[in-house]
């Protein structure tokens, strides 16, 4: 179970480094094949302080870090609400909840590939907080983020440098919240210095992808996986609830 799980964190990270969502629109769902949902969360966050970590050190001469201040600040600020919210509320539709948001992220722009938002102060910060929140609440919201992002027409090395500058903000602050109300068991620990590895094996390949793939051709790919998974997602929660009624 364990390479399995290793092998499918690696898949993440090199497709969500070219795919410019992050590495988490992949991997909790695909992690919450193997752990709970709050496990999930734990794992996640953690996961992605390395892969921010292996960025900016990869990335380190193409960030923009007036872009990255604000969106990082909102970010900060609503991830810590997510996170605290998830010791607060019923996890029941969780999964659920999670899945909807993939299919309709995906969906939108499967359906309109065009679709920008306007490069302006509030766009940073409107989805710097609605991507923070997620990230907190679900465990991804790097799918807002880059769309909130992409308004900017950065290049593609820019836009990876400088939203891993923004995301190591938000996964510190959600980690350290997750990890003292107990999301991360001791017993899970031995994945961590694995998931170190994967996130710089992951980085790495991933940057050397970023120059030689046809990067919209490669997005439509990446959305495609997504609107599947969340397909798939919302049909096993949906069985799972029925279950329980």
């Amino acid at each position: 179970m364990t390479i399995i799980f290793a092998l499918l964190a690696l898949l993440a990270e090199i497709i969500g480094t070219v795919g410019g969502f992050g590495s988490s629109l992949f991997f909790v769902p695909l992690a919450g094949l193997f752990f709970d949902f709050k496990t999930v969360l734990g794992i996640t966050a953690v996961f992605h302080v390395f892969s921010n970590l292996s960025k900016l050190i990869l990335f380190r001469k193409t960030i923009d870090w007036k872009l990255s201040l604000l969106f990082g600040i909102p970010s900060v600020a609503f991830v810590i609400l997510g996170a605290w919210l998830t010791n607060k509320i019923n996890f029941r539709y969780d999964q659920l909840f999670l899945a909807l948001f993939l299919i309709s992220f995906s969906a939108l722009l499967l359906l309109k590939p065009d679709f920008k938002l306007q490069a302006n102060n509030l766009t940073s910060i409107t989805g710097g907080s609605f991507a923070g929140f997620l990230a907190g609440f679900i465990g991804t919201g790097g799918a807002i983020r880059g769309l909130s992002l992409a308004a900017y027409n950065l290049e593609k090395s820019f836009f990876v440098g400088t939203s891993a500058a923004i995301d190591m903000g938000v996964d510190l602050s959600r980690s350290v919240i997750y990890i003292s109300n107990d999301y991360l068991n001791p017993k899970d620990y031995y994945l961590l210095p694995i998931l170190f590895v994967v996130s710089v094996i992951g980085s790495y390949i991933g940057k050397l992808l970023l120059s030689k793939i046809n990067q919209e051709h490669f997005r439509k790919i990446v959305l495609g996986l997504v609107l599947g998974v969340g397909i798939f997602m919302f049909v096993r929660s949906s069985i799972d609830l029925t279950k329980n009624l």
